[in-house]
């Protein structure tokens, strides 16, 4: 695994072989073998942080340490720890990675993951939900002053995401949105981006998202009091510039906005 960590079949195999343990041996033997697995896993995305096999495998590796958990908590003997979800250990684990490398795309995407089911356990209240959809977009705006980082941009997009209508309540951060709560984080978000342009006018990914989010901004409001057909005009036209491989993508975007 240290000469080829990319190569399937050998997650493959230690999976299977892991797989076994939780069938043929004692629980308690089984549990230190799944333990000691995430420890290596641990060690392999210290080594590769943006290793996405890594990451799914260690997601496996969770979910089996849980389940072995849940099956031992039915036994006369188990303890409280023994009950416990590891989502909150994983959530900082994404804080940790994040901050050691704000590119990290498979960091972000677990992160995303891990909230609905972390704001479930805590039973939070619609205050405390919209504390940490605050503090997420905090988190996303500090990665984002390196605009042209990609992994950031897909994490706030997944932000915004949980506040459209579309969004199933259970897979929301705040689950009780209305239209007024949807356009106060679009426009918050919309200014911020829009400050970067100065700074960033070589960098598509900040025009994408400016277009992006005032064509959602535009469906709730129905209306065009925030953003004027002029300045998307100009998002759009840098867009076209900078990213010529995609001209059609954006000449379809433009049609469907009537610019």
């Amino acid at each position: 695994m240290l000469q080829y960590p990319k190569c399937y079949w050998l997650w493959n195999h230690r999976l299977w072989l892991l797989e076994q343990a939780s069938e043929l041996l004692p629980q308690d033997v089984a549990q230190k073998l799944w333990r000691e697995e995430l420890g290596l896993v641990s060690k392999m995305l210290n080594r590769d942080r943006r290793n996405f096999h890594g990451w799914s495998y260690r997601r496996r590796v969770i979910a089996s340490l849980e389940a072995l958990s849940n099956h031992n908590s039915e036994e006369p003997e188990a303890t409280e720890q023994q009950e416990e979800s590891l989502v909150e250990q994983e959530f900082a684990y994404t804080t940790k990675m994040i901050r050691s490398d704000l590119s990290n795309f498979s960091a972000w995407h677990n992160r995303s993951k891990l909230i609905p089911r972390l704001l479930d356990e805590r039973q939070a209240d619609e205050k405390a939900r919209r504390k940490m959809l605050d503090s997420e977009f905090e988190l996303a705006q500090n990665a984002l002053l390196d605009p042209v980082d990609q992994s950031p941009w897909f994490y706030h997009q997944f932000l915004i995401s949980t506040l459209l209508p579309s969004t199933a309540r259970e897979a929301r951060i705040v689950q009780d949105v209305d239209n007024a709560m949807r356009l106060h984080y679009l426009e918050q978000e919309i200014t911020a981006i829009k400050e970067m342009v100065e700074d960033s006018a070589d960098c598509k990914w900040v025009y994408q998202a400016l277009l992006l989010y005032s064509e959602m901004y535009l469906d709730v409001e129905a209306g065009n009091k925030f953003i004027t057909t002029s300045e998307m005009q100009d998002w759009l036209r840098a867009l076209q510039k900078l990213d010529t491989l995609r001209k059609r993508k954006w000449d379809d975007w433009a049609a469907k906005l009537g610019l």
